[in-house]
Protein backbone atom coordinates (compact mmCIF):
# COMPACT_ATOMS: atom_id res chain seq x y z
CA UNK A 1 0.00 0.00 0.00
CA UNK A 2 2.95 2.40 0.89
CA UNK A 3 4.37 1.44 -2.67
CA UNK A 4 1.48 1.84 -4.46
CA UNK A 5 0.63 5.66 -2.66
CA UNK A 6 4.35 6.26 -3.36
CA UNK A 7 4.49 5.63 -7.14
CA UNK A 8 0.48 7.46 -7.24
CA UNK A 9 2.38 10.54 -5.60
CA UNK A 10 5.56 10.56 -7.59
CA UNK A 11 3.31 10.63 -10.76
CA UNK A 12 1.07 13.58 -9.44
CA UNK A 13 4.75 15.43 -8.90
CA UNK A 14 6.07 14.72 -12.76
CA UNK A 15 2.64 15.26 -14.31
CA UNK A 16 2.34 19.01 -12.14
CA UNK A 17 6.23 19.85 -12.84
CA UNK A 18 5.46 19.06 -16.86
CA UNK A 19 2.28 21.24 -16.53
CA UNK A 20 4.24 24.37 -15.52
CA UNK A 21 6.75 23.65 -17.60
CA UNK A 22 4.09 24.27 -20.50
CA UNK A 23 2.08 26.82 -18.75
CA UNK A 24 4.37 29.12 -17.19
CA UNK A 25 6.61 30.30 -20.29
CA UNK A 26 2.97 31.15 -21.69
CA UNK A 27 1.57 32.83 -18.89
CA UNK A 28 4.79 35.36 -18.34
CA UNK A 29 4.65 36.50 -21.83
CA UNK A 30 0.94 37.01 -21.20
CA UNK A 31 1.83 39.15 -18.32
CA UNK A 32 4.58 40.64 -20.05
CA UNK A 33 2.28 42.45 -23.01
CA UNK A 34 2.30 41.72 -26.45
CA UNK A 35 5.15 39.86 -28.22
CA UNK A 36 7.42 42.51 -29.78
CA UNK A 37 7.35 43.36 -33.66
CA UNK A 38 9.42 41.47 -36.01
CA UNK A 39 12.11 43.53 -37.68
CA UNK A 40 11.33 45.04 -41.09
CA UNK A 41 13.69 42.50 -43.10
CA UNK A 42 11.77 39.55 -41.66
CA UNK A 43 9.31 39.68 -44.60
CA UNK A 44 12.00 38.48 -46.92
CA UNK A 45 13.40 35.54 -44.71
CA UNK A 46 13.14 31.58 -46.06
CA UNK A 47 13.84 28.28 -45.16
CA UNK A 48 16.89 26.66 -46.55
CA UNK A 49 15.49 24.27 -49.23
CA UNK A 50 17.33 20.94 -51.01
CA UNK A 51 19.17 20.66 -54.19
CA UNK A 52 17.25 18.97 -56.74
CA UNK A 53 17.15 15.65 -55.93
CA UNK A 54 18.16 16.19 -52.18
CA UNK A 55 21.84 14.93 -50.94
CA UNK A 56 23.37 11.47 -51.18
CA UNK A 57 24.00 11.25 -48.13
CA UNK A 58 20.49 12.11 -46.35
CA UNK A 59 18.49 9.70 -44.43
CA UNK A 60 18.81 6.76 -42.40
CA UNK A 61 20.58 5.07 -45.69
CA UNK A 62 22.61 7.88 -47.15
CA UNK A 63 25.98 7.59 -48.38
CA UNK A 64 28.64 9.50 -49.39
CA UNK A 65 28.98 10.62 -53.12
CA UNK A 66 32.74 10.64 -53.65
CA UNK A 67 32.72 12.27 -56.70
CA UNK A 68 30.91 15.21 -55.29
CA UNK A 69 32.75 15.48 -52.23
CA UNK A 70 35.64 15.72 -54.71
CA UNK A 71 33.89 18.17 -56.73
CA UNK A 72 33.41 20.14 -53.81
CA UNK A 73 36.55 19.92 -52.08
CA UNK A 74 37.79 21.87 -55.59
CA UNK A 75 34.97 24.80 -55.23
CA UNK A 76 36.42 25.14 -51.68
CA UNK A 77 40.42 25.38 -53.28
CA UNK A 78 39.51 27.68 -56.24
CA UNK A 79 36.96 29.70 -54.67
CA UNK A 80 36.07 29.63 -50.72
CA UNK A 81 40.01 29.37 -49.54
CA UNK A 82 40.36 32.75 -50.70
CA UNK A 83 38.57 33.73 -47.60
CA UNK A 84 37.73 30.63 -45.43
CA UNK A 85 40.10 28.78 -43.42
CA UNK A 86 39.54 24.87 -42.37
CA UNK A 87 41.30 24.62 -39.01
CA UNK A 88 40.16 20.92 -37.77
CA UNK A 89 40.24 19.62 -41.35
CA UNK A 90 44.37 18.20 -42.17
CA UNK A 91 45.53 17.02 -46.20
CA UNK A 92 45.75 13.67 -44.83
CA UNK A 93 41.85 13.48 -44.20
CA UNK A 94 41.14 13.98 -48.18
CA UNK A 95 41.88 9.88 -48.35
CA UNK A 96 38.66 10.01 -46.94
CA UNK A 97 37.51 11.46 -50.52
CA UNK A 98 39.25 8.77 -52.56
CA UNK A 99 42.77 10.09 -52.90
CA UNK A 100 45.04 8.31 -53.00
CA UNK A 101 48.43 8.36 -50.38
CA UNK A 102 50.29 9.98 -53.31
CA UNK A 103 48.03 12.37 -54.43
CA UNK A 104 47.11 14.07 -50.72
CA UNK A 105 51.34 14.33 -50.73
CA UNK A 106 51.01 15.90 -53.74
CA UNK A 107 47.98 18.18 -53.44
CA UNK A 108 49.13 19.11 -49.88
CA UNK A 109 52.08 20.47 -51.37
CA UNK A 110 50.30 22.88 -53.35
CA UNK A 111 49.28 24.88 -50.19
CA UNK A 112 51.41 27.25 -48.38
CA UNK A 113 51.24 26.71 -44.92
CA UNK A 114 53.04 28.62 -41.94
CA UNK A 115 56.46 27.35 -40.80
CA UNK A 116 59.71 28.12 -39.14
CA UNK A 117 63.10 28.96 -40.86
CA UNK A 118 65.47 26.47 -39.35
CA UNK A 119 68.51 28.52 -39.73
CA UNK A 120 66.94 31.57 -38.61
CA UNK A 121 63.86 30.98 -36.74
CA UNK A 122 61.78 33.52 -38.64
CA UNK A 123 58.19 32.77 -39.54
CA UNK A 124 58.05 31.44 -43.39
CA UNK A 125 55.34 29.85 -45.50
CA UNK A 126 56.11 26.14 -46.45
CA UNK A 127 55.08 24.14 -48.89
CA UNK A 128 51.82 21.87 -46.95
CA UNK A 129 52.70 18.18 -45.55
CA UNK A 130 49.96 15.31 -45.47
CA UNK A 131 49.90 16.17 -41.64
CA UNK A 132 49.25 19.91 -41.82
CA UNK A 133 45.83 21.14 -41.00
CA UNK A 134 44.72 23.75 -43.62
CA UNK A 135 45.96 27.21 -43.74
CA UNK A 136 43.87 30.20 -42.72
CA UNK A 137 43.93 32.88 -45.58
CA UNK A 138 44.71 35.46 -43.00
CA UNK A 139 47.35 35.89 -40.34
CA UNK A 140 44.60 37.29 -37.40
CA UNK A 141 41.16 38.55 -37.35
CA UNK A 142 42.19 42.00 -37.29
CA UNK A 143 43.86 41.62 -40.91
CA UNK A 144 40.50 39.35 -41.74
CA UNK A 145 38.76 42.37 -41.03
CA UNK A 146 40.63 44.56 -42.85
CA UNK A 147 39.97 42.78 -45.81
CA UNK A 148 36.52 41.95 -45.67
CA UNK A 149 34.55 45.92 -44.90
CA UNK A 150 35.03 44.86 -41.19
CA UNK A 151 33.59 41.13 -41.44
CA UNK A 152 35.47 38.51 -40.19
CA UNK A 153 34.69 35.10 -42.18
CA UNK A 154 34.43 32.21 -40.48
CA UNK A 155 36.37 29.43 -40.40
CA UNK A 156 34.28 26.57 -42.78
CA UNK A 157 35.41 23.38 -40.43
CA UNK A 158 32.00 23.06 -38.68
CA UNK A 159 29.87 25.57 -40.40
CA UNK A 160 27.08 22.98 -41.43
CA UNK A 161 27.11 21.97 -37.46
CA UNK A 162 26.65 25.59 -36.62
CA UNK A 163 23.74 26.32 -38.53
CA UNK A 164 20.24 25.06 -38.36
CA UNK A 165 19.75 22.75 -41.37
CA UNK A 166 23.24 23.35 -42.28
CA UNK A 167 23.47 21.19 -45.61
CA UNK A 168 20.44 23.00 -47.03
CA UNK A 169 21.47 26.55 -45.72
CA UNK A 170 25.13 26.40 -46.86
CA UNK A 171 23.21 25.49 -50.65
CA UNK A 172 20.70 27.91 -50.26
CA UNK A 173 22.86 30.51 -49.21
CA UNK A 174 25.81 30.55 -51.92
CA UNK A 175 22.66 30.08 -54.42
CA UNK A 176 20.46 32.45 -52.90
CA UNK A 177 21.69 35.60 -53.91
CA UNK A 178 18.54 37.49 -55.75
CA UNK A 179 16.86 40.61 -56.50
CA UNK A 180 14.01 41.07 -53.57
CA UNK A 181 10.74 40.66 -54.29
CA UNK A 182 9.20 44.66 -55.33
CA UNK A 183 5.59 44.15 -53.46
CA UNK A 184 7.68 42.75 -50.25
CA UNK A 185 10.62 45.87 -50.52
CA UNK A 186 7.66 48.26 -50.74
CA UNK A 187 6.34 46.71 -47.21
CA UNK A 188 9.80 46.39 -45.79
CA UNK A 189 10.80 50.12 -46.84
CA UNK A 190 8.08 51.41 -45.32
CA UNK A 191 9.37 49.82 -41.91
CA UNK A 192 12.77 51.78 -42.68
CA UNK A 193 14.27 48.31 -44.22
CA UNK A 194 17.52 49.06 -46.24
CA UNK A 195 20.58 47.16 -47.75
CA UNK A 196 23.21 49.42 -46.82
CA UNK A 197 26.03 50.22 -49.37
CA UNK A 198 29.36 47.39 -49.25
CA UNK A 199 26.16 44.43 -48.19
CA UNK A 200 24.26 42.24 -49.77
CA UNK A 201 20.56 41.21 -50.18
CA UNK A 202 20.19 37.60 -49.28
CA UNK A 203 16.83 36.23 -48.04
CA UNK A 204 18.31 32.93 -46.34
CA UNK A 205 21.22 34.87 -44.33
CA UNK A 206 20.27 35.62 -40.57
CA UNK A 207 19.04 39.28 -41.53
CA UNK A 208 19.26 39.04 -44.75
CA UNK A 209 22.16 41.32 -45.39
CA UNK A 210 25.54 39.84 -46.38
CA UNK A 211 28.81 41.44 -46.46
CA UNK A 212 29.95 38.55 -48.70
CA UNK A 213 29.27 38.78 -52.26
CA UNK A 214 28.24 36.32 -54.63
CA UNK A 215 31.05 33.95 -55.25
CA UNK A 216 29.52 31.36 -57.24
CA UNK A 217 28.80 32.28 -61.42
CA UNK A 218 28.07 29.47 -64.25
CA UNK A 219 31.55 28.09 -65.25
CA UNK A 220 33.38 29.55 -62.46
CA UNK A 221 35.81 26.56 -62.44
CA UNK A 222 36.12 23.59 -64.82
CA UNK A 223 35.56 19.75 -63.04
CA UNK A 224 37.71 17.17 -63.52
CA UNK A 225 34.77 14.56 -64.05
CA UNK A 226 33.57 17.38 -67.05
CA UNK A 227 30.30 18.08 -64.64
CA UNK A 228 28.72 21.19 -65.87
CA UNK A 229 29.96 24.10 -63.21
CA UNK A 230 26.49 25.56 -62.81
CA UNK A 231 25.98 28.29 -59.86
CA UNK A 232 23.59 25.48 -58.32
CA UNK A 233 25.96 22.29 -58.96
CA UNK A 234 29.12 24.17 -57.07
CA UNK A 235 26.20 25.19 -54.06
CA UNK A 236 25.37 21.96 -53.50
CA UNK A 237 28.91 19.89 -53.80
CA UNK A 238 30.60 22.75 -51.80
CA UNK A 239 27.69 22.46 -49.44
CA UNK A 240 28.47 18.43 -49.29
CA UNK A 241 31.86 18.67 -48.64
CA UNK A 242 31.35 21.30 -45.68
CA UNK A 243 29.13 18.23 -44.41
CA UNK A 244 32.09 16.12 -44.75
CA UNK A 245 34.47 18.49 -43.31
CA UNK A 246 31.92 18.64 -39.75
CA UNK A 247 30.54 15.49 -39.94
CA UNK A 248 33.14 12.96 -41.65
CA UNK A 249 31.78 9.91 -39.54
CA UNK A 250 28.42 10.24 -40.46
CA UNK A 251 27.97 7.40 -42.72
CA UNK A 252 29.56 5.02 -40.52
CA UNK A 253 27.83 6.26 -37.24
CA UNK A 254 24.34 5.62 -39.37
CA UNK A 255 25.53 2.33 -40.27
CA UNK A 256 26.62 1.25 -36.94
CA UNK A 257 22.84 2.47 -35.77
CA UNK A 258 21.25 -0.14 -38.06
CA UNK A 259 23.12 -2.75 -36.15
CA UNK A 260 22.62 -1.28 -32.39
CA UNK A 261 18.91 -1.07 -33.55
CA UNK A 262 18.53 -4.93 -35.23
CA UNK A 263 20.67 -5.97 -31.71
CA UNK A 264 18.30 -4.31 -29.63
CA UNK A 265 15.03 -6.03 -31.41
CA UNK A 266 17.48 -9.69 -30.60
CA UNK A 267 17.70 -8.60 -27.40
CA UNK A 268 14.19 -7.56 -26.93
CA UNK A 269 12.88 -11.29 -28.52
CA UNK A 270 15.27 -13.16 -26.33
CA UNK A 271 14.19 -10.80 -22.98
CA UNK A 272 10.49 -12.14 -23.84
CA UNK A 273 11.37 -15.78 -24.66
CA UNK A 274 12.98 -15.76 -20.79
CA UNK A 275 10.48 -14.46 -19.37
CA UNK A 276 7.78 -17.09 -21.00
CA UNK A 277 9.69 -19.42 -20.05
CA UNK A 278 10.65 -18.54 -16.24
CA UNK A 279 7.23 -18.06 -15.65
CA UNK A 280 5.77 -20.67 -17.71
CA UNK A 281 4.85 -22.85 -14.68
CA UNK A 282 3.52 -20.06 -13.07
CA UNK A 283 0.05 -19.36 -12.45
CA UNK A 284 -1.67 -16.33 -11.15
CA UNK A 285 -2.85 -16.25 -7.33
CA UNK A 286 -6.84 -16.45 -7.43
CA UNK A 287 -8.33 -13.31 -5.31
Amino acid sequence: MTIRLAGILVGLGLTAVLLLWSLVPGAVALVSGPPAEKPAYYVFKEEPVSPAGGFSFDGPLGKWDYAQLQRGYAVYKQVCSACHGLKFVAFRNLQELGYSEEQVRAEAATWNVPGIDPNTGEAVLRPGLPTDQFPNPYPNNVAAAAANNNAIPPDLSLMTKARADGSNYVYSLLNGYVEPDPAKLAKAQEAGFETPMGLYFNPWFANVNLAMPPQLYPDLITYDDGTEATTAQMSADIAAFLTWTAEPKMIQRKQTGWFVIAFLIFATGLAYLSYKQVWAGKKPKKK
